[in-house]
C-alpha cells in the first residue's frame, strides 16, 4: 500500500472514530474486538488487576482471565474454574458469570439450567477464600433464592451508601407473555437476598419487545450523583439493545418510584459501523477515573437460526462520556480495529 493510500486509510479510521465515540472520550488503545466469541462480559478492576469473565459458547464453563491492563487481557490466558454438572441442577445453560470480591473473599454469581430442563434456569453463586481468585479451591454455594421459582438470570452485586444490592432479571408468574423484568433486593450475605424485592422496569415500549419481550442484564454505575442502571431489552439478535434507569444517589433504592426510565434505547446497532446487537454490558472505571462501557456485539446483522446458537457475540469495551447534565452518552458501537 503507498504512502498515500495509507494516509488516507487513517484518515478514514479517525473521522469513523470521530463520529462513533461520545463527545470528550478519547480512541481506545486496545483492539475491537478485545476478545471473539465471548458474550455477557464482565471486567472488574482489583488492585493491579483487572479481571475478564465472560460466557463462552459452549455454556458449559465458567472461565476466568486476568491482566495489568484492558489491552492485556485481549491476550490473556484463560483459566477454566468451574464447570458444568453432567445432571441436574447446574448442567446446562451456563451464563452471564459475574466477578465480586466482597468481605475478604470472592464470589462468582451466574446462571444455569438443566440437562433435561434446558429453561429451568436459576441463579448460583461460588465462592473462593483465596487472594488470588486465580487459585485456591471454588466452592459451590448454591442457589440464590428469589420470591419465586421461575427463569432467573443475569445477576449483578454492587454496594452504595453502606448498603448490598442485587439485581436481577426474573419472569413474573402472574405474566402470561413470559417477559423477563428487572428486580433489585439488598442482600442479607453475598448468598441471601432479604427483602423486599422490587420490581424496577418491565417491557413497556416496541423496542423492548422485539422478537421476545425482554429486560434482563442489569449493570449499575455511581456517578455524579446519581445511580444508573443499564439493561438489555428485545431479542438477542440485531434488535438488541441498552436501556437506562436511573436514580437520586440519595434516594431509596428499594422504591420503584424513585427510578426514571428512558422512553428510547441509549446504546443500538451501528450499520454504518458494521456491528449489531450490542448489549449485556457492565461497566469498569480506569485509574484515571475514565469510565470504560464493556458489552458484546456483533460484527454482521443477519443471523440464520436461533440467535442464541450463533457464536459471533464478542467481548467489546469503549469510552463513556457524559453530558453536560451528566447523563451517561454511549455514543455507537465503534468499528472493528486490531
Amino acid at each position: 500500500m503507498s504512502a498515500a493510500n495509507l494516509t488516507r486509510r487513517q484518515l478514514l479510521t479517525t473521522a469513523l472514530l470521530a463520529t462513533a465515540l461520545p463527545a470528550g472520550a478519547q480512541p481506545t488503545s486496545w483492539p475491537n474486538p478485545l476478545v471473539p466469541q465471548r458474550a455477557d462480559p464482565q471486567i472488574l478492576r482489583r488492585g493491579d488487576w483487572v479481571y475478564l469473565m465472560a460466557t463462552v459458547p459452549e455454556y458449559d464453563r465458567l472461565e476466568l482471565r486476568r491482566a495489568r491492563s484492558i489491552a492485556g487481557l485481549a491476550t490473556a490466558d484463560p483459566k477454566v474454574i468451574w464447570r458444568r454438572h453432567e445432571q441436574g441442577p447446574m448442567s446446562h445453560h451456563v451464563w452471564a458469570p459475574e466477578l465480586h470480591f466482597i468481605d475478604n473473599r470472592w464470589f462468582i454469581y451466574f446462571s444455569a439450567g438443566e440437562a433435561k430442563e434446558p429453561w429451568k434456569i436459576r441463579l448460583w453463586v461460588l465462592e473462593n477464600a483465596s487472594p488470588d481468585p486465580m487459585q485456591g479451591d471454588w466452592t459451590e454455594r448454591g442457589q440464590i433464592r428469589t420470591q419465586w421459582e421461575t427463569f432467573t438470570l443475569d445477576a449483578t452485586v454492587f454496594e452504595h451508601r453502606g448498603r448490598r444490592y442485587m439485581a436481577w432479571a426474573q419472569t413474573d408468574p402472574a405474566k402470561k407473555n413470559h417477559s423477563t423484568d428487572i428486580f433489585i433486593s439488598s442482600m442479607k450475605s453475598p448468598t441471601e437476598l432479604q427483602g423486599p424485592q422490587v420490581r424496577l422496569s418491565q417491557p413497556d415500549y416496541a423496542w423492548e419487545k422485539v422478537r421476545h419481550f425482554v429486560n434482563e442484564a442489569p449493570a449499575a454505575l455511581i456517578h455524579g450523583g446519581r445511580v444508573f442502571m443499564t439493561y438489555s431489552a428485545a431479542g438477542t439478535g440485531a434488535e438488541y439493545c441498552l436501556g437506562l434507569l436511573w436514580a437520586d444517589e440519595n434516594a431509596d433504592l428499594l422504591d420503584a418510584k424513585n427510578w426514571r426510565k428512558s422512553p428510547g434505547p441509549v446504546f443500538t446497532s451501528s450499520p454504518e459501523n458494521g456491528i449489531y446487537g450490542p448489549g449485556h454490558n457492565s461497566f469498569v472505571t480506569e485509574p484515571d477515573g475514565s469510565v470504560l462501557n464493556v458489552f458484546h456485539a456483533r460484527n454482521y446483522r443477519d443471523i440464520v437460526g436461533d440467535p442464541l446458537k450463533d457464536t459471533g457475540r464478542a467481548t467489546r469495551v469503549q469510552p463513556l462520556a457524559f453530558t453536560a447534565d451528566g447523563m451517561p452518552d454511549f455514543g455507537l458501537p465503534l468499528p472493528e480495529k486490531r
